[in-house]
């Protein structure tokens, strides 16, 4: 994991306040997902957030599922979401918490605001309760329930809590300003019934508390310091200090709010990613079009390239959209110092060679890593007839065309210079085979006359070739912002994933272990599929075109 300095911040300089004057002797922080889904790139950001201030400061970082909704919430979304904290490389040790892990406090807690007059039952349908609450401009009206006693309150509690109601038949309220200008402050709703089990708890509840009660109650009962929350939630700020301020024997953290990380050309809302989903548009949640964690790390995106992007990006009280161009370069900067170079070929024309012995084989020796020598060296097999790539020949090249045509020489990577002599065509009128010399006193690519040989094309021994399927991987929307559209699944990209069955890899491809990232030399980087890569029968993703091409013509092969 990078370890340099991490970039200022006003979150780091409110923190740097209060260690200096001694409001805090530690920090705390917490990750606190729902675990309704899977989480995304603007996860990453809290993520790198949370576990990045606790790591820098020496404090602890705890993760906590806010696990409130059992209709929505599952064992197989908590796996998924501490899995990706883990792939991001941030530990929680045994700092491993669930708000159901304090019902029973939290229940106790509601207990006492009752006994305070401080909450209520009320039984005013949903639907009354958002007429009451009022507008922006108008305030709200005092719910005619509002003046049940203490004994009432406390009983009415008791049978929700014991399952006597069904569902919607009354909720518990704090009892604090129905003229509030802030709307989160006209008495909002604690509990509600909730005849559902919980994948933990099982039936135990049946009533569940709300994630704003809930939320401030955790942060003070594991003694988290600094709450960490994104804008949405700075409306929301008066609510968390006011239920901590009526149960003074807990911990105060303080809540801070920072701007969320949305990129262009995705989307993030947790509804959309749903529909995408469950309507086949894409394969799944790990889909490599997604910007899910699941999706992002399936393609080949380095967690390192990732807590990468968060720190450049920064924390800003700013709404802003990152392009995610940004985030492509940092992921190719990460590829380019950490992956191995190899040679594939993607639209495969087969190239004779017909001055080389037949039968004859060399190894060629070559580097994995032209920039860094501690990556080692390769073999690759060479023979008289090899696969380039169909659009390293021309029939009729322009003169600035540097590689293969009638009568051009060009250098072969880590093999000799050659140069074309004819080609074939098939029934159809398509090259199908292209004819050349070598010279024999080139091996390595270097003539020994110091002729000065412009072009260099990779190539892959069609004997030894490894047969593979390639997906070439683009954005899924062809719109900067689809989730402004009024319907995104109208921009989703036609040509966002091309699937190419027959590309033709280097031998030394053939064992790549899932997840293996890989340099497809002038290609892309490259990543074996974590879930349908399998020894002989390789699956390849490209995860980033070595270069941006979007803007380019929208060139989607390179």
């Amino acid at each position: 994991m990078d370890t340099s300095s991490p970039r200022s911040n006003f979150i780091r300089d409110i923190i740097d306040a209060d260690l200096e004057s001694g409001r805090h002797t530690r920090v705390a922080t917490r990750f606190p997902p729902e675990p309704n889904g899977y989480l995304h790139i603007g996860h990453a950001k809290s993520i790198c957030l949370n576990f990045g201030i606790a790591r820098d400061y020496g404090g602890t970082c705890n993760l906590r599922f806010d696990d409130t909704n059992p209709e929505k919430e599952s064992e197989e979304f908590e796996r998924a979401i501490a899995d990706d904290v883990r792939w991001l490389g941030f530990s929680w040790d045994d700092r491993y918490y669930h708000a159901s892990d304090y019902f029973t406090q939290l229940h106790d807690y509601a207990v006492r605001l009752i006994r305070d007059g401080k909450a209520y039952v009320d039984s005013l349908s949903a639907e009354d309760i958002r007429q009451y609450r009022g507008t922006l401009t108008e305030p709200g009206r005092d719910s005619p329930y509002r003046a049940r006693s203490v004994e009432e309150n406390l009983e009415l509690f008791a049978r929700m809590r014991a399952g006597e109601f069904a569902d919607g038949a009354h909720v518990l309220r704090a009892k604090i300003d129905m003229a509030s200008p802030n709307i989160n402050l006209r008495d909002p709703t604690l509990y509600r019934i909730r005849r559902t089990e919980h994948h933990r708890t099982g039936a135990a509840w049946h009533i569940y508390p709300m994630y704003d009660y809930t939320h401030c109650i955790s942060d003070a009962l594991e003694h988290i310091t600094h709450s960490l929350c994104t804008l949405e939630f700075e409306d929301h700020r008066p609510l968390y200090d006011w239920v901590l301020d009526q149960l003074p024997d807990l911990a105060h953290p303080q809540q801070i709010e920072f701007a969320r990380l949305e990129v262009n050309y995705s989307i993030t809302s947790k509804r959309k990613l749903l529909a995408l989903v469950q309507e086949n548009l894409v394969s799944g949640w790990d889909d490599p079009r997604l910007p899910t964690l699941k999706g992002l790390r399936r393609r080949g995106y380095p967690p390192a390239a990732l807590r990468d992007f968060c720190e450049r990006v920064g924390i800003t009280k700013k709404q802003t959209t990152i392009d995610v161009g940004v985030l492509e370069n940092c992921v190719r900067e990460e590829l380019d110092r950490s992956a191995p170079r190899v040679m594939a070929v993607l639209d495969p024309l087969k190239l004779v060679i017909e001055n080389y012995p037949e039968g004859q084989v060399e190894d060629m020796p070559a580097q994995n890593h032209p920039k860094d020598e501690s990556f080692g060296t390769r073999t690759v097999p060479f023979s008289r007839e090899l696969f380039i790539e169909r659009e390293d020949f021309m029939e009729d090249p322009p003169k600035k065309f540097f590689r293969l045509g009638p009568g051009r020489e060009v250098r072969l990577r880590y093999g000799y210079l050659v140069t074309c002599t004819g080609f074939e065509r098939n029934a159809n009128g398509e090259v199908v085979t292209v004819r050349c010399t070598y010279d024999p006193a080139t091996r390595g690519g270097n003539a020994p006359d110091g002729r000065q040989v412009k072009g260099t094309i990779h190539w892959v021994s069609a004997a030894h070739a490894v047969d593979a399927e390639v997906r070439l991987y683009d954005r899924l929307f062809d719109i900067e912002d689809p989730g402004s559209a009024d319907d995104f699944r109208a921009h989703l990209n036609p040509t966002s994933m091309t699937v190419i069955a027959d590309a033709k890899l280097e031998p030394s491809l053939a064992h790549a272990a899932p997840e293996a990232r890989f340099q497809f030399e002038r290609l892309g980087y490259f990543c074996a599929d974590r879930l349908d890569h399998q020894p002989g029968r390789p699956v390849f993703n490209r995860t980033v075109s070595l270069k941006e091409s979007w803007a380019k013509g929208n060139d989607r092969k390179r």
